[in-house]
């Protein structure tokens, strides 16, 4: 998320007028707006917004007196306030684009990035030349994890707009997310030489440094940033993140468990109002775990029948944050069999009806047969929203805290198969505690090592029952057998799903940038295999020593000695 301005807002009187009422002077405010309309178009966005400030108080309501008013909230940090003036304003005027930007820059930095992406769609096919239009609905993009559609939107931004600072940055993240550092070093240099301290462009630039060893520049260039009052507490915390990176880059291992914790405290302070009220996830799990734990026998068993949609075979690749999922799921990508969904919420609909609570599941174990049929289909039309055409092919829907879905997967879809991802559990929570991931309630429950240890062991937990509860095809994949021996294990993989082994599957790296891998993992699986994490917690051992309780038994099971 930035913090900085990416976009114009135009001011217009025409067709923003809300019926005055009859009380009102129509000349006098006729007058009122034309001076803050001065003001606005001399630059003097302040002097217009107290203007604004005064007329709205005295009962005026106009489109761009909330437009105005709402962007002096939004510098003041005042964002939900801001997004209350800007609805009003676009109820006032909805074919304002000027407003219609801002309610999407405004729902942007709040994190609503579905309903930013909508307003900004709005804007981009009203003015098809807004440059600031595409920009920033890349940004939304990205954030949704539509990787493609968000290299889309920047180039367009770009070509109407080739100094567009919004388009350079996300153009430049997203070059660094798929390994391709020197053209990400070079746009985010382009923004930095017109706007220096851009924060996005200032640990994009330090990510790139980082990759090409130059570990020193990037950690001064980022214990900047952290210092500096422009950036929002955000991106102060995913800066000291990325400095946790570049310790570690050096062999500081003490210093980078320091930052790390330092990164996901100011994230915790940040997001506490939102994800840290009502019950967390863990309790939702341990709720969870108790429920299938006490169900009758059979409660999640459905007979086998016509529910893969017309795929092949319908696979859900399950697990944990870095277990080895995005891995997998590019390996079978490269097949050409294969058809893989990369982390879509495709239940959605079935949470909605019956996983709200843990407890609703007692209802779902009852269901009838009507209804299970139509939470299918609600689940095959998400897949198709998504793009993906599963028809006669092998369908891999992939994300990895399904674990917490195997009730409602187990009884929907009995005939599909569950490819299972292991990696050791102490590199698995060290490497989650780590990464920065989009803030979500689970995501939030991994910002302390011990939340993320205990998170962990209830996943395991619900993934033990896969074949006793949750009647369910199974195959437990290791993350360091399949770098080990790739041809091995992927060969088993094929077997499992009745495919026939091809050497493009080898070739899954040439295909991150274009498949538009939108998980942490995209850049370090863009250099092929590699065993560099193996056994990485052993740096970090006396950090972990308070939640080795929680893992080793899972560490022994898994057989990690």
């Amino acid at each position: 998320m930035t913090g900085w301005k990416v976009g114009k807002v135009s001011f217009k009187i025409g067709n923003g007028q809300a019926p005055s009422p009859p009380v009102r002077d129509a000349q006098a405010d006729s007058a009122t707006l034309a001076r803050v309309l001065e003001k606005a178009r001399a630059g003097d966005i302040e002097g217009a917004a107290s203007l604004a400030e005064t007329a709205l108080a005295g009962g005026l309501e106009h489109a761009l007196l909330f437009n105005l008013v709402a962007g002096r909230h939004e510098t003041e940090g005042r964002f939900e306030d801001a997004l209350r003036l800007l609805e009003r304003a676009h109820e006032l005027s909805p074919q304002d684009v000027g407003v219609r930007q801002a309610l999407g820059l405004c729902l942007y930095r709040l994190e609503h990035y579905a309903a930013a992406r909508g307003h900004f769609e709005a804007v981009t096919a009203a003015q098809p030349d807004f440059a600031p239009g595409h920009a920033t609905l890349g940004l939304a993009l990205e954030a949704l994890g539509d990787v493609r559609g968000a290299r889309a939107a920047y180039a367009r931004s770009l070509e109407l707009q080739p100094g567009n600072l919004a388009a350079l940055a996300g153009s430049a993240s997203l070059a660094g997310r798929h390994g391709a550092h020197d053209e990400a070093r070079a746009l985010a240099q382009q923004v930095l030489d017109v706007t220096p301290g851009y924060p996005d462009a200032v640990m994009t630039l330090a990510s790139a440094e980082l990759a090409k060893g130059e570990a020193p520049a990037a950690e001064a260039r980022l214990r900047d940033l952290i210092l500096d009052p422009r950036a929002t507490p955000q991106q102060q915390a995913l800066a000291e993140g990325l400095l946790g990176d570049v310790l570690d880059a050096q062999g500081r291992a003490e210093d980078a468990f320091a930052a790390y914790r330092a990164c996901n405290g100011r994230l915790a302070e940040a997001y506490r109002p939102r994800f840290g009220v009502g019950q967390s996830a863990l309790a939702y799990a341990r709720d969870l775990i108790e429920v299938v734990r006490t169900a009758p026998s059979g409660a999640w068993f459905a007979p086998a029948g016509a529910t893969i949609g017309g795929a092949r075979e319908h696979v859900f690749l399950m697990g944990f944050f870095r277990s080895g999922t995005t891995l997998l799921e590019q390996v079978l990508a490269s097949h050409p069999a294969v058809v893989a969904l990369e982390e879509r919420e495709t239940l959605i609909d079935a949470i909605q009806a019956f996983g709200r609570r843990p407890e609703d599941l007692i209802r779902f174990a009852g269901a009838p047969a009507a209804e299970l049929d139509r939470l299918r289909q609600a689940y095959w039309h998400r897949v198709a929203e998504q793009g993906a055409n599963p028809e006669g092919k092998v369908f891999v829907d992939k994300q990895p805290l399904n674990a917490f879905k195997l009730p409602l997967i187990a009884k929907l879809f009995p005939d599909a198969k569950v490819l299972f991802a292991r990696r050791d559990p102490r590199d698995v929570v060290l490497s989650c505690f780590r990464r920065r991931f989009a803030m979500s309630a689970t995501t939030y429950q991994m910002l302390t090592l011990q939340g993320t240890a205990d998170y962990y062991d209830a996943a395991m937990q619900l993934g033990e029952r896969i074949g006793r509860d949750f009647p369910l095809a199974q195959l437990a994949v290791r993350h360091e057998d399949l770098v080990e021996d790739f041809d091995g294990v992927a060969q088993g993989v094929c077997d499992f799903l009745g495919l026939e082994w091809t050497e493009a599957m080898r070739d899954f790296a040439a295909r991150i940038r274009d498949r538009g891998v939108a998980t942490p993992s995209g850049a370090q699986l863009s250099g092929g295999l590699s065993s560099e994490g193996v056994g990485y917690w052993r740096w970090y051992a006396q950090p972990m020593a308070p939640v080795m309780s929680t893992l080793q038994p899972w560490a022994d099971r898994f057989g990690y000695s």
